[in-house]
């Protein structure tokens, strides 16, 4: 076999083993028994020891060999008490035979005493312990009262007993169940002679009484008689005053029945006018309200005719302006179809005008031996008379017939007055760069430089050069000009990602703001609002402008009609077209 299942065996034998002892050592107390566990035991706070530890009801666990236990039983045991010839208050002898019924107390702290002073006596002796402390109480109980008042208050006798007897049975552990106080005598027959006197006491008081009540029982006939004679006189005189009376009450009652009918008469006759009255005045109020609510209803007849005519021509007006507000928005919408149209057709033939000036380019190049700077150089020289006539058309609108100069001598520079003068002149006239920059040209560094700024292809755009129907011609003025000034705002259709804008770019964003100015008026068309950092918006243009920083917002159309629609624009743009 397994050791290992042996060894399980064994342990699980043993186990079962020491429940089983275990068991055996847990002692359950009966209700009519004390369990007393004695030997090494501690005291309830766990400070010191105790002789024993006592329990009634429930059980404990008794140790072996340390502890060891056993029962006290609570069955109450009558003990009979002859005492004869004690000594009363009197120094008469008295005997008084009574019976006491005791039994083992259960009340904390008496049950230990019980344990130490009668655990294994059997009950003879208890009952002969409890005998003798129960005889010396009574005789000390008697001897402080007088001989009357033990034979007359039994009460205070049993109570002056059962206070000195359980005080004593406290110390060996016992409680005082009852007392039976039987008859008591003494030896030289005061208590017989008590007891005749209070006899003779009692007959002589019953005779007395009895004479009492014979004499009370013919005084009170006598006033009985007198009483009935004058009850009856009085009867008969009181009965003649009320016949008497009743008839004058009689005559009265008949004078005031026929009065009050005669009121009663005169008030229903008056009660009937008043009630033909009322009735007259009621029936003239119901017709003034009859009238009222009669004119009330032709005068609601005629409002309600009058509000429901002008309800439907409110209603036809609705619908007519409704129908002129689509007929105009359709218009309105066909008119920039059409001129995304020819804006389609005029950034197709610009496109195919740049791809042919980008061929010439490069053939410029290639007739340059490939260097771009000698190319440069060329086209620059040959468009150097057009920046001369730029300059020269700076001062060309002056008018001015002469000019007198008085010169009172050199300056503190070391010029004349009159030198500074032409000097001052001159610079006034625009810088070669910044006319070329406003031609649409960025010089190369060996004619200077002009800080760095937006470059919009080799050739000049114009509004004027693009063919546009006449109404928009002012909306491409004001789109070209806000995009030569504004060229940050546009880098989106920066379509190479250079970080410049070519003629193509710029054609593409002045189409689509006037095409998108034109829109504006339509508050039914939504635009998506963006900022850059919080999450898109769709809003109206109305809306738009009621922004915070509104023109510093980029918008696009929220359902875009065509793809030339896609992308953003800024909102300064599109104020800057609408005003």
């Amino acid at each position: 076999m397994d050791p290992i299942v042996v060894f399980t065996v064994i342990v699980v034998v043993i186990g079962l083993m020491t429940l089983i002892w275990l068991a055996t050592r847990y002692k359950r107390c009966p209700s009519d028994k004390i369990l007393v566990v004695y030997g090494k035991v501690s005291s309830a706070k766990g400070i010191g020891g105790l002789a024993a530890r006592c329990y009634h009801g429930g059980g404990a666990f008794v140790w072996p060999v340390v502890q060891d236990y056993s029962f006290l039983d609570l069955t109450p045991m009558s003990i009979d008490i002859g005492l004869t010839g004690a000594l009363s208050q009197q120094n008469i002898r008295v005997n008084v035979p009574s019976a006491f019924t005791v039994g083992v107390s259960t009340e904390p702290g008496i049950m230990e005493n019980a344990a130490e002073r009668l655990l294994g006596m059997p009950t003879k002796a208890i009952m002969d312990l409890a005998r003798d402390l129960i005889f010396g109480q009574m005789r000390v109980v008697i001897a402080t009262m007088p001989i009357e008042e033990i034979n007359a208050d039994r009460d205070k006798l049993v109570l002056n007993i059962s206070n000195g007897v359980e005080v004593e049975l406290k110390k060996v552990g016992l409680r005082l169940i009852n007392v039976n106080i039987q008859d008591i005598t003494d030896e030289s027959g005061y208590i017989e002679a008590l007891g005749k006197e209070a006899a003779a006491r009692a007959i002589n008081d019953a005779k007395i009484k009895v004479s009492q009540k014979e004499r009370d029982g013919d005084i009170g006939k006598a006033d009985a008689d007198q009483q009935k004679r004058v009850k009856v006189a009085q009867a008969q005189a009181s009965a003649i005053m009320g016949e008497n009376e009743a008839a004058v009450q009689i005559a009265n009652s008949n004078a005031s029945r026929k009065e009050r009918e005669a009121e009663a008469q005169r008030l229903a006759t008056a009660a009937e006018r008043v009630k033909s009255a009322d009735a007259l005045r009621e029936a003239y109020a119901a017709e003034e309200l009859a009238e009222r609510q009669r004119a009330k209803k032709e005068e609601a007849a005629q409002t309600a005719s009058i509000l429901v005519a002008a309800e439907i021509d409110k209603k036809r007006i609705e619908i007519l302006a409704e129908a002129e507000a689509e007929k105009v928005r359709r218009i309105k919408r066909g008119e920039a179809d059409g001129i995304l149209l020819v804006l389609e057709a005029q950034a197709q033939g610009q496109k195919l005008i740049l791809e042919k000036k980008a061929e010439a380019l490069g053939k410029l190049v290639e007739a340059a031996g490939g260097q771009p700077q000698s190319a440069a150089q060329l086209l620059i020289t040959d468009m150097l008379p057009r920046i001369v006539e730029a300059q020269a058309k700076a001062i060309s609108g002056i008018k001015i017939d002469k000019i007198s100069v008085w010169d009172t001598g050199r300056g503190a520079d070391g010029k004349s007055s009159t030198a500074n003068f032409i000097s001052g002149m001159l610079g006034a006239l625009p810088p070669l760069h910044e006319v070329a920059k406003q031609a649409g040209l960025d010089l190369p560094a060996f004619l200077g430089t002009a800080g760095a700024g937006l470059e919009l292809g080799e050739h000049e755009l114009a509004p004027a050069a693009i063919p546009v129907a006449p109404d928009t011609q002012n909306l491409w003025q004001k789109a070209y000009t806000w995009a030569l000034s504004n060229h940050q705002s546009l880098l989106a259709f920066d379509t190479n990602k250079d970080g410049k804008l070519s003629v193509d770019d710029v054609s593409m964003a002045v189409a689509k703001a006037v095409r998108w100015a034109r829109l504006l008026g339509d508050e039914a068309l939504q635009w998506v609002v963006t900022d850059g950092r919080s999450a898109a918006r769709t809003l109206s243009w109305k809306a738009i402008t009621l922004l915070p920083n509104a023109a510093s917002l980029q918008i696009s159309p929220a359902a875009p009609a065509s793809a030339a629609d896609s992308g953003t624009l800024p909102v300064g743009f599109l104020q800057n077209l609408q005003g």
